[in-house]
């Protein structure tokens, strides 16, 4: 009996912002890969994805799973019809705040699925910022004929509420990067990671604090007050300041304006330096293991600490990093709007001084959210096996 005869399989299109190289967007991918790998395989069944991306031959050579343009109509239209449903998600897909093309696009590609007759499943969404109140409609309709509607935090859910979806309809879940794990061949570099970690908090080599910044205001502002953040901090104690680009080329370039304001100023014993990390999201989630601290502006960057339990403090720019932070019981250290340096410097000894505390005080917080994180795979794979069972 060959495989596919063994196997009931289901053929599922997933549409995100894949194929950017963005190292969080990218984690999102891997992460619902692999959660509908584990899952399918626990429900005795096969999942081929194929996946709407930017850049399709990347993708299939990254991730090993058929990938069609998207932004070819006719390629769209030949994965949809020939898919058992379509995932949307995860991310921040249904907002306005960077284009007003991007709430279009993406429902655009759920009605389309759905006038096909394809069931349609939101993977974890981020909702928000809507601020064009035309487009709630659109949201709307394609939430109501989705088979499941998943959300990665309760105001976005609350959103929904708003536009009209029912409370009842929407499970509220984590990004799924929570629930992202290491390979095992990555297994001895985290260990040696944590081995690091442990003399630097034994004073035998300065501590890695894990930096990830993203630009946001126009005139450079914010960057300049993290910057003079870090130089207040180097000069409490020797550290070793390793910028994590989680977006290229862009954030790569920020981080070195960023060093640039750095240079010559930082405190002795302390370096800055930029890490290479690549494409592949789990090579990214083991290099912020292998961090003391994190400052996180990017949003992956604080779920990737989450993940791997790292301390962390967040600089926010957008709602979406308030509303993660929250669910750990932390609060951001500031914002693009304002950032006390020294006030900045003692959390950050703080955390430095007490990483076990944290982590004690956290740890049921992020181990809860890990296991949450499994639940949209669960449904959708479910509700796939009863769709086509009909």
């Amino acid at each position: 009996m060959g495989f596919a005869e063994s196997k009931k399989v289901f053929r599922i299109a997933i549409s995100g912002y894949y194929g950017f190289r963005n190292s969080g967007d990218e984690a999102v991918l891997r992460s619902i890969l692999l959660a509908l790998e584990d899952e399918a395989e626990v429900q005795g069944v096969h999942i081929q994805p194929i996946v709407l991306s930017a850049d399709p031959a990347w993708t299939s050579a990254m991730y090993g799973v058929e990938s069609v343009h998207r932004m070819r109509p006719a390629d769209v239209l030949r994965a949809l019809r020939g898919s058992d449903g379509l995932i949307s998600g995860g991310g921040s897909l249904l907002q306005d705040a960077t284009s007003a093309k991007t709430i279009p696009y993406y429902t655009g590609v759920m009605k389309l699925a759905q006038l096909l007759g394809k069931p349609t499943f939101a993977y974890s969404q981020g909702i928000g910022p809507v601020n064009r109140r035309w487009m709630d409609p659109l949201i709307r309709s394609v939430m109501l004929g989705s088979k499941y509607v998943s959300v990665r935090d309760a105001e976005s859910a609350a959103l929904l509420g708003r536009m009209g979806v029912p409370h009842d309809r929407i499970d509220i879940v984590p990004d799924p990067v929570m629930g992202l794990p290491l390979p095992e061949a990555m297994a001895t570099e985290a260990l040696s990671g944590e081995l690091s970690a442990a003399a630097s908090s034994a004073g035998e080599t300065p501590p890695i604090i894990g930096v990830s910044l993203r630009r946001w205001r126009e005139d450079g502002a914010d960057m300049a007050r993290a910057a003079e953040a870090l130089v207040a901090l180097s000069k409490r104690r020797p550290v070793r300041l390793r910028f994590l680009p989680f977006h290229t080329p862009s954030d790569k370039v920020v981080s070195e304006e960023v060093m640039e304001r750095l240079s010559g100023r930082l405190g002795e014993g302390s370096s800055a330096e930029l890490a290479a990390p690549g494409d592949d999201p789990q090579r990214m989630l083991l290099a912020v293991g292998q961090c003391d601290v994190l400052l996180g502006m990017r949003l992956h960057a604080l779920i990737y600490a989450a993940n791997r339990h790292v301390p962390m403090l967040g600089l926010s720019y957008d709602p979406k990093i308030d509303q993660f932070l929250n669910r750990l019981g932390l609060k951001a250290i500031g914002s693009t709007e304002a950032l006390d340096a020294e006030a900045f410097a003692d959390a950050f000894c703080q955390l430095l001084d007490g990483p076990e505390e944290w982590r004690a005080k956290h740890g049921a917080a992020i181990e809860q959210l890990k296991q949450q994180a499994k639940r949209p795979a669960q449904q959708i794979v479910q509700l796939l096996r009863q769709y086509k069972s009909r």
